[in-house]
């Protein structure tokens, strides 16, 4: 069972596995962006059911008109989350430990390397490479020195970098929890010159965090002083919103003063760290009913939602249940722009330029005092009856005569309304700065490469020193290295007063103590120069690392020479070099050094 668990674990947090998740993280997340969220347009999902009555109680049971609050959409993120934490977590240690380590110790031999170099000078040994140390530690490069050579390496900041994306990625995953527990999201449909106070009782949708209490919401009221809209009147894009504007007055809290402010798409209201947007907008109708004893039991605007964009066709009912002797209903249609379409009532333009309203009356038990709870916008026909009146569409002002005295009702005006989402989000501000850092890692990651110079100094037979000099980039796709070693190689022999000795070409065999003065960079071939050579077990030479004829003597100074591709690359990561050239132990100390988990 033990074993089963260890192995489910190491899938669940595998690099494949995370990517599986963020993949289905991303499919899932779609019909959120295509499919009308009830949580951001509460408008939009009823004129999806209108649209669709078969279709959309299936897509409601699949809580795809909630996607990011769904069940099987917080299973994947959770999924993700416990694959990224236990894929991210050991990476982090890895590169903090990596990020700490000295160099590794330098190999006895550098003209291996894919960048060797290798002169004479006059100083002793020890002082050729304390020379090289200095020389290396002024431009900034981490040290390592024993005696006769000298190891040097740059570039750690790419660990910190990829240290920094780590956290930062687990970092904006937390943000996101965080947001989910602590923050909430509310929507409110506000008619002009209304308001609202930020209570549960007071919102029409409240989805609070886990952790939130209705004590926990900021006491702030808005109020919705006008709304205006403005639509493109020619062209092919007649119609089209240009603008919404809905000016509010809000105060942070109770007996504060009261401020002014313009809502506008992507501009919201910011008030105690709660953001108020504006997302969707309609028509009030406002109505005057009479009943039979001739009393006024209803006056006021009823809003009426949209069922299509180009027109701005909205559909709504009136409940009246104060009537007497029955209770009324009406359920009807408002076209802000009526015109007469081969005898079919249609909208042709979503301002309100020739204003009507058609409805159909009913009478009877509206069933408000029994039975499950109502939509505002919907009538329950069980207990009721249709009125024998024909639907006609009335203009402001206009009323109609309900029979059997039922009463009378007058279509008076119009109102706009808007609805306003309120999200508070503490992981917002972390999550952002979290992405931000991820970037900067990322970026500081790619930019910078790890580099390694190794320096090794030996008595010669004729007194002089030979200093060797290797050097190698990884992660250095898009070059550089070469131009920089052969810098720091010119600026070492200048402050070493270094020539090359005669022979000395990275032949393998030892100088004569010619005149060549100009300096012998590797080719990849084993130098013979170096005493330690002598303490190699005797045996053939493998014929990929065959030692090369000697250069000419007329080899220009200062001019290196990548190590050939065949074979004669360095060594991969923890693979020291073959027995024949004493390569250092493999424990991290051959020319590559440690896995830095890259």
């Amino acid at each position: 069972m033990t074993g089963w668990l260890r192995w489910a674990w190491r899938q669940l947090t595998s690099m494949r596995t995370a990517l599986i998740l963020l993949f289905l993280l991303a499919v899932a997340s779609v019909p959120g962006s295509v499919i009308p969220q009830a949580g951001i347009d509460p408008a939009a999902v009823a004129q999806y059911y209108t649209a669709h009555p078969a279709l959309a109680p299936i897509l409601a049971r699949l809580s795809l008109f909630s996607v990011f609050g769904a069940p099987w959409f917080a299973a994947i993120y959770l999924l993700l989350f416990v694959s990224l934490a236990g894929c991210v977590l050991p990476r982090t240690f890895r590169l903090v430990g990596s990020a700490r380590q000295l160099p590794p110790r330098a190999p006895r031999n550098l003209s291996r390397l894919p960048m060797s170099a290798s002169y004479r000078t006059s100083l002793t040994p020890a002082e050729a490479v304390g020379s090289a140390a200095s020389l290396l530690s002024g431009k900034r490069f981490r040290m390592r020195n024993a005696e006769g050579w000298v190891a040097a390496e740059k570039g750690y900041l790419r660990e910190v970098g990829n240290l920094l994306f780590h956290i930062a990625l687990l970092a904006l995953l937390g943000s996101v929890g965080i947001g989910g527990i602590f923050g909430y999201k509310a929507d409110r449909l506000l008619i002009a010159g209304q308001s609202f106070a930020n209570t549960p009782t007071a919102l029409d949708q409240f989805r609070p965090g886990r952790l939130v209490t209705p004590g926990d919401l900021q006491p702030f009221t808005v109020t919705l002083d006008k709304f205006t809209a403005h639509y493109i009147t020619s062209g092919t894009l007649r119609g089209q919103p240009s603008s919404f504007d809905a000016s509010v007055s809000y105060t942070d809290r109770p007996g504060a003063p009261s401020h002014g402010y313009l809502i506008r798409v992507n501009h919201p209201l910011s008030v105690d760290g709660v953001r108020v947007y504006l997302i969707g907008h309609g028509y009030a109708p406002v109505f005057r009913v009479t009943d039979g004893a001739g009393r006024v039991v209803f006056d006021s605007p009823v809003p009426f939602i949209p069922v299509e964009q180009r027109g701005l066709t909205s559909e709504g009912v009136i409940k009246v249940p104060d009537a007497d002797p029955d209770q009324l209903g009406f359920a009807g249609v408002f076209l802000p722009t009526a015109v007469d379409v081969n005898g079919r009532l249609q909208s042709a333009f979503p301002a309100a330029l020739l204003p009507r309203v058609s409805l159909v009356s009913y009478a009877g038990n509206l069933g408000l005092n029994s039975g499950p709870s109502q939509s505002v916008y919907q009538l329950d026909l069980a207990h009721l009856r249709r009125l024998s009146v024909a639907p006609r569409p009335l203009a402001p002002g206009q009323s109609i005569k309900l029979p059997g005295h039922a009463g009378t009702l007058t279509f008076t005006g119009y109102r706009q309304w808007a609805s306003l989402a309120i999200t508070y989000d503490p992981g917002q501000v972390p999550a952002l700065i979290s992405g931000i850092i991820a970037i900067a890692g990322l970026l500081l990651s790619f930019s910078v490469r790890r580099r390694r110079v190794f320096v090794r100094a030996h008595a010669a037979p004729d007194g002089s020193t030979v200093v060797d000099i290797g050097g190698l980039a990884r992660s250095d796709a898009a070059g550089g290295f070469e131009t920089e070693f052969a810098a720091l190689t010119a600026e070492m022999m200048a402050s070493h007063g270094g020539s090359q000795p005669a022979g000395m070409a990275g032949a393998g065999q030892a100088g004569d103590g010619g005149s060549s003065e100009s300096a012998s960079f590797g080719d990849g071939a084993g130098d013979a120069g170096d005493p330690s050579d002598d303490e190699d077990p005797p045996g053939p030479i493998p014929s990929a690392r065959r030692p090369q004829p000697a250069a000419p003597d007329d080899r220009p100074a200062l001019n290196y020479l990548s190590a050939p591709a065949d074979n004669e690359s360095a060594p991969a990561d923890n693979e020291s070099a073959p027995a024949d050239n004493e390569s250092a132990p493999a424990d991290n100390e051959s020319a590559l050094g440690h896995d830095e988990g890259e």
